[in-house]
């Protein structure tokens, strides 16, 4: 492994970005979030997650209600909570999550079973439904939270119930031969959980069935279909010959196309990077670079967005990627955060970090709304009022954020990644400390204490300061973002020469309390345009400023967006500003075109053009003022 990973514990974050959205999630999200989850807060959709824990542990009397997978939101939860708990001390939140974690205790069985809905609702048909049912894909999230809450607390009363868990899985799943049974989760999580339970515990039976898993996927004779020809009943009715919607059309290593459900998919991308940073395994490695290369190339969007087709909300083909009808599940850009921070592990690749970058400051930021009370789970490029949310084909394009819905993954899974932040900015060697993220703050690292001030993203100023520890010779290696080319980067006051390699600028030297490094990055709005094989982008232009992806929304530019035009040779002016809403934001403004026609159907009078002022918001904060039209790509 090129670099080990840094904690969440390691890393203070203060930023004028990062922190007001951290104390957000810290101060009212995670508590409100908490409400819903005990069917405390007033809202339409109840989430039912805890009374079923307490069902399952005789204290309540009742029904299951929720999904399969209802469990997760709680897990997920919990997780959040344990990162926050590093960000700031919140005595009633960790009270709160040490009573949930006990009440899970009690309603695990004697064997290390935990599932409500098959202790409450199924106890007969517990393992015989992997493809549907979600027992391993709960489990792994409910280790994530584990694994976590010890590292942030040092409590283990939720590690101990879940390694009985785990043991309980890992003794019943693995190569026939050995005794055991065959089996793959449906929806891939557990062997990312197994591999972070592996690195705590270095039991090795996790990080044994966390390959067995994948190393099973894909092979023949399909589980999934001799598992359904058993059962006289089922769940969601999935059809185990769909054999790509689960990833499990080929072996993992012999995968080359993101396809399927695109969380689905890239959970499991993100663990096959971890197993070959454990491994070395250059097989898998091959298959990591040849999937990521798929996705980043032909099948993302310039939001950061993954799982183009409400159909199975999962990828198409590549450059199949409307923006009217998207999917762009926020957990799926969740989910290609983890799979980046487990590629840089391996190699440190500017690539990897820049489309980390990309997920944080628009395709996930976007699933939130700024004052943490309604969340996407679709995250769309386009939306017309009339048409989205109502007409058949996008219905699933919601031009307002919900409050909650009932299937709940998105919103505690943006606050799992949010409060863990500062796990993703840094990462070390024993001879070199890498920074992938400007995030303001301070990182306490084995070769160094480091103090970043920044204002990015508004800003393209980066001052880092060194306070040195043992060994003062060591290498210090700054990620270059790909969208910026004239950077410079200076030592002391002074340019500095440095060795720029996949992305990054090293500077190797013996280190001295009070040294400065300073890395400037111009920050022009640009002009982007896609591959045109994209056929739903061709004529258009969608603008771009330092990691931020623009939009216009009709609250600042008048209905009927799609009659904006943008001239190639329209000055890109950024302003600073402070809109109701948005809060302290940098906006686009250029002098364009609004097109206007006759009124007629159709014409043979062509229509005219008049002058119009664009003005282009984050895309992570659309819909945050009034509802109305949204578009990413302009006419050009």
């Amino acid at each position: 492994m090129s670099q080990k990973a840094v904690t969440v514990k390691d890393v203070k974050i203060k930023d004028s970005f990062w922190s007001p959205i951290q104390d957000l999630v810290m101060d009212f999200m995670l508590p409100y979030q908490a409400d819903i989850l005990e069917d405390k807060a007033d809202i339409e959709v109840k989430s039912h997650a805890v009374q079923n824990f307490r069902i399952a542990a005789g204290e309540a009397e009742g029904e299951f209600h929720g999904m399969v997978f209802q469990d997760s939101d709680v897990a997920k939860w919990l997780e959040a909570v344990a990162y926050a708990l590093t960000v700031k001390s919140n005595p009633d939140l960790e009270k709160r999550a040490d009573e949930i974690i006990a009440l899970i205790g009690r309603a695990q069985e004697e064997d290390g079973y935990l599932n409500t809905f098959f202790t409450v609702k199924q106890p007969e048909h517990k393992w015989l439904n992997l493809q549907e049912c979600h027992e391993l894909y709960c489990s792994g999230h409910m280790i994530e939270a584990a694994v976590a809450y010890y590292e942030a607390t040092g409590k283990d009363e939720l590690l101990k119930i879940m390694r009985r868990n785990a043991d309980l899985i890992c003794s019943r799943f693995g190569p026939p031969e050995t005794g055991k049974l065959r089996g793959i989760p449906g929806h891939q999580e557990i062997e990312l959980a197994l591999m972070r339970l592996y690195y705590i515990t270095g039991e090795k039976s996790y990080l044994e069935t966390a390959q067995y898993f994948l190393d099973e996927r894909g092979r023949e004779p399909n589980f999934f279909a001799e598992e359904a020809a058993k059962l006289d009943w089922h769940h969601f009715g999935m059809k185990p010959e769909n054999r790509e919607y689960a990833q499990n059309h080929l072996p993992a290593k012999e995968q080359t196309e993101a396809v399927g459900h695109s969380v689905r998919a890239v959970y499991m991308y993100a663990a096959m990077a971890a197993l070959a940073a454990e491994t070395k395994d250059e097989e898998w490695l091959k298959a990591c670079r040849t999937l990521w290369g798929n996705i980043v190339n032909k099948r993302m969007y310039i939001t950061g967005g993954i799982g183009s087709t409400v159909a199975g909300e999962a990828f198409s083909i590549d450059y199949d990627l409307p923006n009217d009808t998207v999917y762009a599940e926020t957990c799926a850009s969740v989910a290609m955060v983890f799979f980046a921070r487990y590629m840089l592990e391996i190699e440190p690749k500017g690539e990897y970090a820049d489309i980390m970058e990309k997920m944080l400051y628009n395709g996930a930021l976007s699933g939130m709304q700024q004052d943490g009370r309604r969340f996407f789970y679709v995250n769309p490029l386009e939306v017309v009022p009339g048409v989205s949310g109502k007409l058949f084909g996008h219905k699933h394009v919601l031009p307002k954020r919900p409050e909650w819905y009932g299937c709940a993954c998105c919103p505690p899974n943006l606050a799992r990644l949010i409060t863990s932040l500062g796990q993703y900015a840094w990462a070390q060697s024993d001879d070199t400390v890498y920074c992938h993220l400007y995030v303001g703050g301070l990182a306490e690292l084995n070769l160094a204490d480091i103090n970043v001030e920044t204002n990015y993203p508004w800003d393209g100023k980066v001052k880092i300061a060194f306070t040195q520890k043992n060994n003062p010779s060591y290498t210090f290696a700054i990620r270059i973002p790909g969208w910026c080319k004239d950077w410079t980067l200076s030592l002391n006051g002074q340019p500095v020469k440095a060795e720029v390699k996949d992305g990054y600028a090293y500077i190797t030297r013996e280190w001295e309390t009070g040294d400065i490094v300073e890395l400037n990055l111009p920050m022009e709005p640009k002009r982007m345009y896609a591959n045109t094989a994209v056929r739903a982008d061709i004529g258009t232009v969608a603008l771009q400023r330092g990691p931020i992806v623009y939009c216009l929304e009709e609250v600042d530019n008048g209905p009927n967006l799609a009659a904006l035009h943008l001239p190639r040779d329209a000055k890109l002016l950024p302003k600073k500003t402070n809109l109701k809403g948005l809060g302290d934001v940098v906006l686009i403004e250029a002098e364009g075109l609004r097109i206007e026609s006759s009124s007629d159907l159709y014409s043979d009078t062509p229509p005219q053009s008049k002058p119009a002022i664009l003005r282009a918001v984050p895309y992570y904060s659309w819909g945050n003022r009034e509802s109305g039209g949204m578009r990413v790509w302009i006419h050009e």
